[in-house]
């Protein structure tokens, strides 16, 4: 079977980056953390390669110097089975220099983008009645964190 797991390009962050977010998500673990020592790009810095898993996802983190920065157009989702999960989440991993976007989305001190995102959001947004579906939308894109209970409401408010 083919395997397929995300790889994070950090500057030098690696090791602490892995170790905020194992320390985050109790389905966490660290497989291996290979050093090599002075060996970075510019030949005087430990580069670390760091294997991963957070739930069922496997990722690679390493040190490969100021070259990359990460930006929005891949992110981490989170599914979270309830508010007290979404909130959890979205407070852990804005700690410290972490900073809402909107719709969900939130950048970590390290830059890496996540959705947390809460499980019934998508039957909210895809209603049937279009007049709800529509104001569940117009809600989401007022928010930062979601909040599945005031997206609830304002489906209910009619114009």
């Amino acid at each position: 079977m083919t395997s397929i797991s995300a790889h994070l390009w950090f500057d030098h962050q690696a090791a602490e980056a892995v170790a905020f977010y194992t320390s985050i998500f109790d389905d966490s673990e660290v497989y291996s953390d290979v050093t090599f020592h002075d060996s970075g790009p510019n030949q005087d810095q430990d580069v670390h390669i760091i294997d991963f898993r957070i739930g069922d996802m496997r990722l690679s983190a390493f040190n490969g110097g100021p070259h990359s920065e990460f930006n929005d157009a891949i992110s981490l989702a989170v599914v979270c089975d309830d508010q007290h999960e979404v909130d959890r989440y979205w407070s852990a991993l804005t700690v410290d220099g972490g900073r809402e976007v909107m719709c969900g989305w939130l950048r970590d001190r390290f830059g890496v983008s996540w959705q947390i995102i809460p499980a019934g959001l998508n039957d909210l947004l895809a209603d049937p009645d279009p007049g709800r579906a529509k104001r569940a939308m117009v809600a989401m894109l007022g928010m930062k964190k979601i909040v599945l209970a005031d997206i609830e409401a304002a489906m209910d408010q009619r114009d």
